[in-house]
């Protein structure tokens, strides 16, 4: 884990983001957009990182892959409609449904490419998929504040992942087995407590860094639908 940030014992989530929010932006590697407080955090090295999904065979194999908008994920994006996989991204705060298709136009350049895996592109290439879509999507991709080693993940706190998650195994688009990948800087892997986790929190199977892919083999269930009373209007 990293040898950067120390938790403290008894340390709650809110301990853990603020640790990494701030060593991100007072050691220089935080990236645009600036502040990463209360963000998925943008990080220097993330387009690197997203690379190495191209490496995975699970990537190879799948055909339909959600990735999240945070900023840190374009790359995954980016990777997504270059193979010419179907690329849904999950609406900004679920306003408007749950997930939107990113449609390049017939015969798109990589410029336009790299413009629809942006979050301006997301708006402006992208068609609604409602609830029931028959979506079936065989990959995953979260941001995360931390992450550990066994695949324990802390988000940004408002809990939009672990409901876009428990809304797809409600739908029916992810099973059991649909694999989770997030990409962090490598000061962002840390010891997290299991005591943090609640029964509705998303863990993750594969974790890319800059510097390496961890393959976590996290055995923890993940989220079995929606949990109504964690859920605001």
């Amino acid at each position: 884990s990293s040898p950067h940030l120390c938790l403290p014992p008894g340390a709650s989530k809110w301990d853990v983001r603020e640790k990494v929010w701030d060593y991100l932006e007072s050691s220089g590697l935080a990236d645009f957009p600036r502040p990463v407080h209360h963000r998925i955090p943008n990080f220097k090295g993330s387009h690197q990182a997203c690379c190495s999904i191209k490496e995975l065979d699970i990537f190879s194999r799948a055909h339909e892959i959600k990735v999240d908008p945070d900023k840190p994920l374009e790359g995954v994006r980016l990777a997504a409609l270059q193979a010419r996989k179907t690329l849904l991204v999950p609406t900004p705060r679920l306003r408007t449904g749950l997930f939107n298709k990113i449609v390049p136009p017939p015969g798109a350049t990589k410029e336009i490419l790299r413009t629809c895996a942006t979050s301006q592109g997301i708006k402006e290439y992208s068609v609604p998929v409602g609830l029931d879509g028959k979506a079936r999507v065989d990959l995953v991709v979260v941001g995360s504040v931390a992450v550990s080693e066994k695949g324990w993940r802390i988000g940004k706190g408002e809990g939009y992942a672990d409901m876009e998650y428990a809304m797809m195994v409600s739908m029916g688009a992810v099973q059991e087995d649909t694999p989770v990948i997030t990409v962090v800087h490598d000061c962002q892997v840390l010891d997290i407590a299991e005591e943090l986790l609640d029964g509705h929190d998303l863990t993750v199977d594969y974790i890319l860094t800059p510097k390496r892919t961890i393959k976590t083999n996290c055995k923890r269930p993940k989220p079995r639908g929606i949990m109504w009373h964690k859920a605001s209007y």
